[in-house]
């Protein structure tokens, strides 16, 4: 990490934290405990941050928790760090004041970064352009359609000059420890992840670390898992997967039984029909448009499959969930 992020120690690096409407606690958290962890450990404010969110004293979040903000997004004028946090209903909550905002304070922050879905706030912004950059993994296609001027990336964080973007919670952990690491050194960013007993990962690693990460999954099968995330809207034949991690069929079949009580078939229906219920509640693509997004080649087939897993179609989910907070599991 180079530029305003690795300068010296003092003043303390100003962040200004710009939470929207209906964005994670957790990732909340992940964000700015990582920065009190090291002021703690440090023993002087290294770093300094400010909530703000445009003409809301109180944003609401995810769990049904409100946090206090300054109202105002003026205020993160000047910061030498501006943190973009968002999660669900972005087309609302992205308001075309927001963007204009963000456009004008642009030029005078340092370093501009986003976790989540905050990447989509950035790049209707256009500051992303000509930036590689990442955003929650169930969104990962849907945001390189929309955004084709951006290099996206599969990554859980990814750092491009001056932008810096995380997939999510967990990943924007590992991005503020790296920025103490910055700024502070490896034996600080180690206190801090020591206090939090948790290991940090590298920004190239896979999203899905929970699921790659479980003890006893063969190596293979992880893989093979991250293979089928990567073909979720073109899918491979089980066979085809299973020839790429050098297995037979057969064989895949009773590793990825051992490891999670499935077939690989049924997983990578379940990987793709979950992505669908994701754009269905987050989204207002059309239901064929989802369809071909989640690999299935006919509207009907898609329909016939929702409807088994979910007790009910896509079009019926989708009105039962209009102007859902939340994503539903």
């Amino acid at each position: 990490m180079s530029g305003p992020l690795a300068e010296g120690r003092r003043p303390p690096l100003r962040v200004a934290v710009l939470v929207l409407e209906h964005a994670s606690l957790l990732t909340l958290g992940s964000t700015l405990d990582p920065l009190r962890c090291a002021n703690r450990h440090l023993g002087y404010e290294a770093f300094r941050w400010t909530i703000v969110s445009p003409g809301r004293s109180e944003v609401p979040l995810t769990c049904g928790f409100t946090i206090p903000a300054v109202p105002d997004l003026a205020a993160a004028e000047g910061a030498d760090l501006l943190l973009v946090i968002a999660g669900f209903r972005i087309t609302e909550v992205a308001t075309r004041p927001i963007i204009q905002t963000i456009q004008r304070i642009a030029g005078g922050i340092g370093t501009i970064g986003a976790v989540d879905a905050g990447a989509w706030v950035l790049a209707k912004a256009g500051l992303l352009d000509g930036y590689r950059a990442t955003t929650h993994w169930e969104d990962l296609e849907d945001f390189a359609v929309s955004f084709p001027e951006v290099a996206v990336m599969p990554d859980r964080y990814v750092i491009s000059r001056n932008r810096i973007t995380a997939g999510g919670a967990a990943p924007a952990f590992d991005m503020m420890v790296g920025l103490i690491r910055a700024r502070h050194g490896a034996q600080v960013a180690l206190e801090v992840a020591a206090s939090f007993i948790t290991t940090v990962l590298s920004p190239s690693e896979p999203q899905l670390q929970v699921r790659r990460g479980e003890p006893g999954v063969d190596a293979r099968v992880a893989r093979a898992a991250s293979l089928m995330e990567s073909r979720i809207d073109s899918p491979m034949a089980v066979a085809e997967v299973a020839r790429a991690v050098g297995l037979t069929a057969r064989r895949l079949e009773a590793l990825f039984r051992a490891a999670y009580g499935v077939t690989p078939g049924a997983f990578f229906l379940e990987m793709r029909l979950q992505a669908a219920k994701r754009m269905i509640v987050d989204t207002r693509h059309p239901l064929a448009f989802i369809a071909l997004r989640a690999g299935f080649s006919s509207p009907a087939g898609f329909s016939r499959a929702f409807g088994q897993r979910f007790g009910e179609s896509p079009s019926a989910f989708r009105r039962k969930h209009a102007g859902h907070s939340g994503y539903v599991a």
